[in-house]
Formats: structure tokens, sequence, C-alpha cells
């Protein structure tokens, strides 16, 4: 097992008969792990995406059957990824055969120049404790939240995509400060360049402070799902969360926003959208 941040595999076929494309379609999804991979895979399939940008992502996991859980869906739908290690598993692993826990981006396209953003500021939460024994429950980790940065190209149609997991053990004010780090870092692009910034974010991004931050970014929501919640509800008194987000800057259109809140795969909804574009580009 590879202890590198980043691991990648190519599994898509060759683009070079393809012809060119006016639109790609997108689709973000927080997948609990990998837990219900079949249905997972099942659902991708038939979601016919050209790029796919997960969290929650297992690698040789117990509770995933150790499984490379981007590989086993980039290998079924013929695609190429790139997996960002967010956190070693302590309690899911063992020293001579460690597992993994973080992001994958998978495309029909090429996948290149990819990096890590590990944000500045993380919580201590995650981290082993003398108190807490080595038990599943507690969860222990090394590492911290990370974006998962790559560029894409998709039988012509190229652009950036962050894949995004802000932290859950925290307040809102740690995970603007996570996703400043991410708008700061796609200033070094320029206006023409496509940009996409998609995940499980943790927070309600149509709330005015990261509304504000997004916008004056250059930013503007694919899919607008603070009307619709991207988790399910666990029960009356607690409603479904608008956690999940994709966002796009550059020459080019949305269309299509749904959040698939029919889908019982994971304890969040994906959300897909189509990027069309514009005249000119």
């Amino acid at each position: 097992m590879s202890t590198k941040e980043l691991i990648a595999e190519n599994f898509a076929p060759s683009q070079w008969l393809s012809w060119p494309r006016s639109s790609i379609r997108v689709v973000d999804w927080n997948i609990d792990r990998g837990l219900q991979l079949r249905s997972i895979i099942d659902f991708l399939e038939d979601a016919n995406a050209d790029i796919l940008i997960l969290q929650e992502v297992d690698i040789n996991a117990r509770r995933t059957r150790r499984l490379n859980i981007a590989q086993e869906i980039a290998r079924k739908l013929r695609l190429n990824y790139v997996f960002g290690r967010e956190f070693v598993e302590l309690t899911q692993g063992s020293n001579s055969s460690p597992a993994y826990h973080g992001q994958a981006t998978l495309s029909r396209g090429r996948i290149s120049n990819s990096r890590i953003i590990r944000f500045q500021q993380q919580s201590d939460f995650w981290r082993p404790h003398w108190y807490l024994p080595t038990l599943a429950p507690f969860q222990e980790r090394l590492g911290g939240r990370i974006a998962l940065v790559s560029e894409i190209n998709v039988s012509g149609v190229s652009l950036v995509s962050y894949n995004l997991h802000l932290e859950s053990r925290g307040n809102d004010e740690l995970r603007l400060a996570q996703l400043d780090e991410v708008l700061k870092d796609a200033r070094a692009y320029k206006p023409e360049r496509l940009v996409v910034i998609s995940g499980d974010l943790n927070l309600n991004a149509s709330s005015p402070s990261p509304a504000e931050a997004i916008a004056r970014a250059g930013f503007i929501h694919a899919v607008p799902t603070g009307r619709l919640a991207t988790t399910p509800a666990r029960h009356l008194l607690e409603p479904g969360r608008h956690i999940d987000w994709t966002f796009v800057r550059g020459p080019m259109q949305t269309d299509k926003g749904l959040v698939h809140n029919s889908i019982k795969a994971s304890d969040h909804y994906p959300i897909s959208f189509e990027v069309s574009l514009s005249s000119g580009n």
C-alpha cells in the first residue's frame, strides 16, 4: 500500500477519436466511505457523468472490506482517478497495512497536475488521545482536512477542479477559513480559465458570510441547493442540511442542476449539473 498523499491510476479508454464537446456533466457526492459500494456504482453508472467529485472515500479500511473504493469505481466505470489522502485511519488499518480516507476525483478525460491543499486551520478533534482506546467508534486519525486540486481535460474541455471536504467538527468560522484558502488559491488562475469548486462544505453556503466570499471571488452557484437539503432528515426534530455545494467561474453556463434526493446509498445526496462552454471559449 502506497504511503503517498496522492494516488492516481488510469482506466479510461483513449479519447483520440472523440468529438469536441460543447458541454460536460459533473456529479459531486459525499459517498459515506463507500459503505454501499454496489448502489453507489449503480447510480454513478446511470448518471453517465464526465467528472465525478467524491468525498469520504476509503482505501484499505476494515469497514469497507479493505477495498480501494476509488479504484473500484474507476475500474467499473472505465474512468481515470486521483485520490488525495485526508487521514490515516488508525482504527481501520495497522502499521503494516494502513487505511486511508480522503477525496477522489474521477474523469473520462486526462487528470493532471493534481495537488493537495492541506488547510492551515484544523480541528484537533480527530487526533489520537492517550485516554481513548483504539476502537472504531472513536475514529482516531492522523492528518487533516484537504482540498484536492486537479486539472482535467475531457475531449477538449479543460477545467480546474477543487474537491473540498471542510471540517465537520468545528464552527463555521473554521470552515470559512478553510474555504478562504481555496478561494485565494483559485486567484492564481486567469479569469478565462474554467474553475469548479465542489464538495461537502459542512455549512450552508447560501448564508451571508460564505455567499459574499464566493461572490467576491467571481464564483456562482451551479446547483442552488439552498432550497433543497443535501442530506436526509435524521428525525422530525432535525431536518436535512444544505451542506453540499458546487460553484463555477469562467466562460461557462450551468444547467440541469439537481439534488438527487431519492438516492439512499449514502448519508448525503448526490448533486449534478452540466457545464456548457460560453461562446468564444
